[in-house]
C-alpha cells in the first residue's frame, strides 16, 4: 500500500538521536534549545518554544493570547479537530468562518462579512486560528488587517506549513500574525515522532509560552513573587502543564531540519507532476492562494461527480484496493457530534460541506518515487473514466 504520507528518515536522523541516547540528558537538555534556535533562524522570528505536540502549541497559544471563559475562536471548518478544540480547552465557545471555494482555506472575505455582523451582535472572537491547509497559508495579508480593526489576535496553525513561505518570507516570521504553530508528526514535513512549536516575536508571550508547558513554573527571579530561597529554587506562578518536548524528539527535529529545503523541493516536484499528469481529468486541482508558496503537505483533488460514473466513495475505496493509501483532509468540525452538541448543523458552512463531499487525499511524500506516483494515476484515471 502506497500511503499518503510517511516521514523520510535517514542514517543522519538515527545517528543524532543515538547521540542523545549515549549522552548525560534524555529530556531537558541543550538539544531543545538548539532546535528551538535553529527553527527560529530559518524562520526569521525571534523565539521559538518546543512542545510536546502541535495541539499543545495550540493550547498554550490560546492561553497565552489570553483567551478564556466568555471569549470566542474562530477558525475554518477544514481542519484536524486541535485547531478549534485548542478554544474549548481554555472554556472559550467555537465558531467557523467557511472556506474558499479555490483555495480550500478559510475564506478572507467571508471573513470579513463575519466579523461586520459580529461587530453589531457584540460578539467579536477574542482569537482566530488561521490553518495553513495543505501547507499553503490563508490569505494573510487581509487576515492581519481585519485583526488590526477588529482587535483579534491571529494565531497561524501552520501545521501543514514547515518549510512554506508567504509575501516572500518564511511562514513563522511573525509579520502577519502573533503566533504561529507547526507541527512535527511524521507525516508532517519534517518529523520529531511527535512533537510542535510556537514562533514569535513578542518576548512577553514567549515568556508566557514556556512557563505554560513546564506546569506554570519558572527560576527568573523577575517573575517571583518573593526573593529566591537558594539555587534549587522555583516558584509556580500561574497553572500550567507538562507539554515539555525531549531531547531526544529535538535531536531528530534538529536533524530533520537540515534536510528542510531539500524535502520541499521533491514536494514541489511530486505536485507538479501531479497538476502535469491529471489536467485531463474531471477534477479540480489545488488552487494557488495570492503571495503563497506551499509546502506541499497535501495534495487533494475534488471528483466532479456529475461527470464521473461512481461516487466519491467508489472512487476512494476503488484506489484504496489497488493499493493507493488515499486519505481525505478533512471531515468538516462542525458535523462531529460534539460540536453538533454546542449548535452547528449541516449546512452551516455549504463550502465545507461541499468540499468534503468531493475531496480525496493523494499520496505525497519526499520518498514516493515517480512509479509509484505514476501508478496512482493510472488507477484514478481508470476509476474516474469509468464507463
Amino acid at each position: 500500500m502506497i500511503p499518503y504520507g510517511r516521514q523520510s528518515l535517514d542514517q543522519a536522523d538515527i545517528d543524532a538521536v543515538v547521540a542523545v541516547l549515549q549522552s548525560d540528558w534524555l529530556t531537558q537538555g541543550p538539544t531543545i534549545e538548539r532546535f528551538e534556535q535553529a527553527m527560529a533562524e530559518r524562520c526569521e522570528a525571534d523565539f521559538a518554544v518546543a512542545v510536546c505536540n502541535a495541539t499543545a502549541a495550540l493550547h498554550i497559544a490560546c492561553l497565552a493570547a489570553g483567551l478564556g471563559p466568555g471569549d470566542r475562536l474562530w477558525t475554518t471548518p477544514n481542519t484536524f479537530l486541535a485547531s478549534a478544540n485548542c478554544g474549548r480547552y481554555c472554556g472559550a465557545d467555537v465558531d467557523f468562518v467557511d472556506i474558499d471555494p479555490l483555495t480550500w482555506n478559510l475564506d478572507a472575505n467571508a471573513l470579513a462579512l463575519k466579523l461586520e455582523q459580529s461587530e453589531r451582535d457584540g460578539t467579536l472572537p477574542k482569537v482566530l486560528v488561521a490553518v495553513a491547509f495543505s501547507g499553503q497559508s490563508c490569505d494573510m495579508r487581509r487576515i492581519a488587517e481585519l485583526a488590526e480593526r477588529y482587535g483579534f489576535t491571529v494565531i497561524e496553525d501552520a501545521s501543514h506549513a514547515v518549510g512554506a513561505s508567504y509575501a516572500g518570507r518564511p511562514v513563522g516570521c511573525g509579520e502577519f500574525a502573533a503566533m504561529t504553530v507547526f507541527s512535527f508528526h511524521p507525516v508532517k514535513i519534517i518529523t520529531s515522532a511527535e512533537g510542535g512549536m510556537v514562533l514569535t516575536n513578542r518576548p512577553e508571550l514567549a515568556e508566557r509560552l514556556q512557563r505554560l508547558r513546564s506546569h506554570g513554573m519558572t527560576r527568573d527571579s523577575q517573575q517571583m513573587t518573593e526573593a529566591s530561597h537558594g539555587p534549587w529554587y522555583y516558584q509556580q506562578v500561574e497553572l500550567g502543564f507538562n507539554y515539555r518536548i525531549t531531547d531526544l524528539q529535538a535531536a531528530l527535529g534538529l536533524s530533520q531540519l537540515s534536510k528542510l529545503e531539500g524535502f520541499i523541493e521533491r514536494r514541489r516536484e511530486l505536485a507538479a507532476r501531479y497538476d502535469r499528469l491529471l489536467a485531463d481529468l474531471p477534477l479540480t486541482l489545488p488552487g494557488p492562494q495570492s503571495e503563497a508558496e506551499s509546502a506541499w503537505h497535501l495534495y487533494v483533488v475534488r471528483l466532479h461527480l456529475d461527470a464521473i460514473n461512481l461516487s466519491h466513495r467508489q472512487v476512494f475505496e476503488g484506489l484504496r484496493a489497488a493499493g493507493v493509501g488515499v486519505n481525505l483532509h478533512y471531515i468538516p468540525v462542525h458535523l462531529q457530534p460534539y460540536y453538533r452538541e454546542q449548535g452547528f448543523a449541516e449546512g452551516d458552512f455549504p463550502q465545507a460541506e461541499r468540499y468534503y463531499a468531493q475531496a480525496i487525499s493523494l499520496p505525497l511524500f519526499p520518498l514516493l518515487s515517480d512509479e509509484q506516483q505514476d501508478h496512482v494515476v493510472e488507477h484514478l484515471r481508470r476509476l474516474v473514466l469509468e464507463e
